[in-house]
């Protein structure tokens, strides 16, 4: 097969002292990791337009169709990093190292990417400063005066396995130091319902309930996060709002999150009182609220049974709120998770119109996205449904596209052998 090239902007990254980080706490950097790439990096590509190629244990390589995407999503990144990095120690900070080129790219039948392009890139980021950008030339020149940025030029570096030298400029990246306040900057929200789970209060007057509480709050965000369909912000961010009185539409704003849960917790001798509540983050409204009563004679079971009570809650309650946000927002702004939504809100009961105006809905949430795993299942428990119904007016055809849709969100929901939607399980 011949090869595919295009041009497109690369941006390479990888943590500095990466080793030194592993050495010191394996686990502790792994997960901390993570939470950036789920909390951070990740958004920031999509929000970007990016499509990350490959990741390793401390890099990442991604494809920008824009030079003006690559950079702003390397400067928003560094900016927020820089800003978690406050107050921490130098010697446990991470700090990614960015290199961005703009070249010729290979890409293979994997949807790998080569090429030379792709080798400048990757040896800007080594020459990077940890906590900055390096950028080719030929970068330089086409952002132009499009972003309010200023560029230190380095001058012809010769790179390592690079025929030529290439012109280098460092962005100019504001730094913060640990003894600088932090105004925390606002996150974009994610295509989908997300949720931070505060610490919630100790009640009790007694310091020696911190471990039940933030066991608790623990717990909760281990049960919503088996929510498929929620971003739930890790333990790590949240609680950097542990003994603060906050407010929640600044914790949204600050965490990009659309909903906030509170809670609070009363002992009482051998028994404990928890509530909690639910809020929209972006109007203030409370959207539920509910208590809690159990014995503390098995502590591990009671912390367990009552955050699956609150997810069991709380993820209709949620999915209510996001169909009433979807439906309030006007058709041409709609992304594929809204359609969704609102193919959901017509569906049942099941009625001949109802159905046939869903299926359109989620015709459109798949053109957007063709790998949404759940819109692909509903559509495909749409298809069944006009059969067994006995509106379909080919019956044959609409069990094939049935099945063919049923096998492809399977394979978007890992080869499990149910595909989960909205409230119930879709059967295919």
């Amino acid at each position: 097969m011949a090869s595919t090239r295009r041009l497109a902007a690369i941006l390479a990254a990888d943590v500095a002292g990466y080793s030194r980080l592993v050495g010191a706490d394996e686990e502790g950097t792994l997960a901390a990791l993570n939470t950036l790439r789920r909390e951070l990096s990740d958004p920031k590509i999509k929000l970007h337009h990016g499509r990350i190629v490959k990741t390793t244990g401390d890099g990442l390589l991604v494809e920008f169709g824009s030079v003006v995407d690559a950079v702003r999503c390397a400067v928003e990144v560094q900016r927020e990093m820089a800003a978690r990095n406050a107050g921490v120690l130098a010697q446990r900070r991470i700090e990614f190292r960015i290199g961005i080129n703009l070249g010729d790219i290979i890409i293979a039948e994997d949807n790998d990417i080569h090429g030379d392009g792709v080798n400048v890139a990757a040896r800007l980021e080594g020459i990077a400063e940890p906590g900055g950008i390096c950028v080719s030339g030929t970068v330089r020149d086409h952002i132009g005066s499009r972003l309010d940025l200023n560029f230190d030029d380095l001058g012809e570096q010769v790179l390592k396995n690079i025929a030529r030298p290439v012109r280098v400029y460092r962005v100019r990246v504001a730094t913060i130091t640990a003894d600088q306040p932090v105004p925390r900057p606002a996150l974009a929200l994610p295509d989908k319902p997300s949720i931070a789970v505060l610490p919630f209060a100790n009640l009790s007057g007694d310091p020696e309930q911190e471990y039940f509480v933030d066991g608790m709050v623990e717990e909760t965000i281990t049960a919503l996060s088996r929510i498929r369909w929620l971003f739930v912000i890790a333990r790590n961010s949240s609680f950097t709002y542990k003994g603060r009185t906050v407010d929640v539409k600044q914790v949204g704003r600050e965490l990009g999150v659309r909903y906030v849960l509170e809670g609070a917790v009363r002992k009482s001798g051998y028994r404990v009182r928890i509530t909690g509540q639910l809020i929209d983050a972006e109007t203030g409204v409370h959207l539920w609220a509910d208590r809690f009563d159990g014995s503390l004679e098995d502590v591990f079971d009671l912390q367990d049974k009552i955050a699956l009570s609150v997810a069991g809650v709380i993820e209709p309650a949620l999915l209510t709120a996001e169909m009433r946000r979807s439906a309030a927002r006007p058709m041409p702004d709609l992304t594929a998770y809204d359609l969704y939504l609102r193919a959901l809100a017509v569906l049942f009961p099941l009625t001949k119109e109802g159905l046939f105006e869903a299926l359109g809905l989620l015709k459109q949430a798949i053109a957007i996205d063709p790998r949404y795993g759940v819109a692909l299942s509903w559509a495909a428990f749409c298809h069944m449904q006009l059969v067994h119904q006995g509106w379909a007016q080919a019956a044959q055809m609409n069990r094939y596209k049935a099945t063919d849709l049923a096998r492809q969100a399977l394979s978007e929901n890992g080869g499990g052998k149910i595909c989960h939607g909205g409230g119930g399980i879709v059967p295919l």
